[in-house]
């Protein structure tokens, strides 16, 4: 049984290892043929350092907390504005799916960065918005108009019985909504929603137009002085991978808790 497991996993990893190695045998030589000097040591010193007998975070790991920041603070506002305008949709006010519907195609029909510097020069300076909190309203924006598709077809999943029977009951619409509907929604939407997450945070990357010193802003600026493109760039895209993986595992082992939890009830 053990070996079942196992062996699976073995396979994987051996394959991510030839992988690895073939990617990096790959730019080695494309780099000597460029005549380009690898300086990946120099890399940890733009992570962190070692001063007066303590660790401390450098550029790269200051501009991974702006962009975990700017991330976290999204998310909520993201599932808020999501959740929000997947309830009007599904509501009986015309007015309410009107609004609904047109926040969705116009957020949805337009790029990301239009809707940035829309933001940021015209109205950001209008109602007094700093960059921290322009960027945090386009990444929601953004993002919430994805993710209110995602929890609209949440709700139309569920059986419209339990709505009849929670009414029957005598229970409140929040009630109903809050106890009973809202945790299969999440459970049945969590791979989308997972999906909206680590959209959001590569995303996050685009806020460097603004002049956030985030992620990106840092290793552009770092390039700017070191001329190391490719050794800053990959560590970047490292970072990111493994930001993303991340939240990915906890995706899956969160689907199997709910869904045992489920499965007890």
């Amino acid at each position: 049984m053990l070996l079942r497991i196992l062996k699976p996993a073995f396979s994987a990893l051996l394959q991510i290892t030839l992988l690895a190695f073939a990617i990096g045998w790959i730019l080695d030589s494309g780099a000597q043929s460029m005549g380009y000097s690898w300086q990946w040591e120099r890399v940890p010193d733009y992570i962190a350092f070692y001063e007066d007998g303590e660790w401390w975070p450098a550029e790269l790991l200051e501009g991974l907390f702006v962009t975990i920041h700017i991330s976290l603070v999204s998310l909520i506002a993201t599932l808020a504005i999501g959740l929000a305008t997947a309830l009007l949709k599904n509501s009986n006010s015309i007015v309410g799916r009107a609004i609904a519907s047109s926040y969705i195609e116009l957020i949805r029909n337009t790029p990301l960065l239009v809707q940035i510097y829309l933001l940021y020069f015209v109205f950001g300076p209008v109602i007094g918005l700093d960059r921290f909190s322009t960027a945090v309203l386009a990444l929601s924006l953004f993002q919430g108009a994805y993710t209110a598709e995602i929890f609209r077809s949440g709700l139309n999943s569920i059986n419209r019985g339990q709505f009849e029977a929670s009414t029957s009951l005598g229970l409140s619409k929040t009630y109903t909504y809050w106890d009973i509907i809202l945790p299969q929604v999440v459970q049945r939407t969590l791979p989308p929603l997972t999906n909206e997450v680590i959209s959001l945070i590569k995303n996050s990357s685009i806020v460097s137009v603004m002049a956030i010193f985030d992620l990106t802003t840092e290793a552009r600026n770092i390039v700017s002085e070191t001329a190391m493109p490719f050794e800053i760039w990959f560590s970047v895209a490292i970072i990111y991978l493994a930001l993303t993986l991340s939240l990915s595992a906890i995706s899956v082992w969160l689907e199997h808790r709910l869904g045992a939890n489920w499965k007890t009830q």
